[in-house]
């Protein structure tokens, strides 16, 4: 595994790119791949978003300045791309975000990427009722252990209001899980 600073360094460099961007999508596309499919729930639509993602990287690879960790970097460029997906998918079909949360979730249940029982669609059921900033804050919490400072630097956010986010989005999932809801 080539250290981060040292990859940055081979991605900013012509004869270096390639074998450099091969690396980078070997050590981070699996984790950069779950944050995209807990936003977008969708195994394909995930796979779409993240070969979109890996283009934007590399195709701005030399804008980036080291002010942030790469990871961080890549992170918040999976994050804005999964919310574009979502709003584009939503305006080229003509329905609102909630349908789009709602086709995915149904079609979450007969998705043979989906191993989870019935509680498990529930929580993603829970998980698809908030906002798209809370349920991005609340994702890469929850499903990836990012740290609040962490999330601060991908999200360009302050701590404070990134821990508050994330405790009102756990009492709406609680709330959610509480009530009986007919399935969809």
């Amino acid at each position: 595994m080539v250290e981060e600073k040292e990859l940055v360094t081979a991605l900013q460099t012509e004869a270096d790119k390639e074998f450099a961007f091969r690396e980078l999508v070997s050590q981070y596309k699996e984790r950069l791949y779950w944050q995209i499919r807990n936003m977008v729930l969708d195994h394909d639509d995930a796979d779409d978003v993240l070969q979109n993602t890996f283009i934007k990287i590399f195709r701005n690879i030399n804008s980036f300045k080291g002010d942030s960790k790469l990871h961080t970097w890549m992170y918040r460029i999976a994050a804005n791309e999964s919310i574009t997906f979502l709003n584009k998918k939503a305006k080229r079909n003509n329905i609102s975000m909630e349908k789009v949360k709602n086709n995915a979730l149904r079609n979450l249940e007969s998705d043979v990427y989906f191993e989870g029982d019935q509680l498990q669609l529930q929580f993603q059921r829970a998980i698809a009722t908030l906002p798209d900033r809370q349920r991005l804050i609340f994702t890469m919490k929850y499903f990836e252990d990012h740290t609040f400072e962490e999330l601060s630097e991908i999200l360009k956010t302050s701590v404070g209001g990134l821990k508050s986010s994330y405790h009102i989005a756990v009492k709406k999932i609680t709330e959610f899980i509480k009530t009986p809801h007919e399935t969809l």
